[in-house]
């Protein structure tokens, strides 16, 4: 699994976080914040804001115009399956559910149509640890 994630984050260049706080203190926007001063593009999908990060912000993952390579779920996990299904619709290669983040019925059906499911890790740990 380490290979695939570091193959991952190695190839993404844009990940959607869904679920992205403009609060500062927040985990969601220290995350971010960290893929972005390390080259990612970060869409934020929160419907709640208009900019977060100097980013446009957008209501769904549909809205979030051109390719996304990896979908970041910053939600609890019952509001997961919305958005997997969203991710497959878009055509991302993967899903991210950050720690505590577990749902394995929506996991299931996001491996079924070839997305990488990362579940219950930090993207940002993961980077750190695998030298991405």
């Amino acid at each position: 699994m380490d290979a695939l994630i570091a193959n991952t984050l190695r190839s993404a260049r844009t990940i959607a976080v869904v679920g992205l706080s403009n609060k500062k203190f927040r985990p969601s926007y220290g995350v971010s914040e960290y893929m972005k001063r390390r080259g990612y593009r970060i869409i934020p999908v929160n419907p709640a804001h208009a900019e977060i990060l100097g980013e446009k912000c957008y209501p769904h993952l549909e809205a979030v115009p051109g390719p996304v390579d990896v979908v970041n779920i910053f939600r609890r996990s019952e509001f997961v399956p919305p958005v997997v299904d969203a991710a497959i619709r878009i055509g991302a290669k993967a899903v991210w559910m950050q720690e505590g983040v577990v749902h394995e019925e929506a996991a299931a059906k996001a491996r079924a149509a070839g997305l990488l499911v990362v579940m219950d890790r930090c993207i940002l740990k993961e980077h750190q640890r695998l030298g991405a």
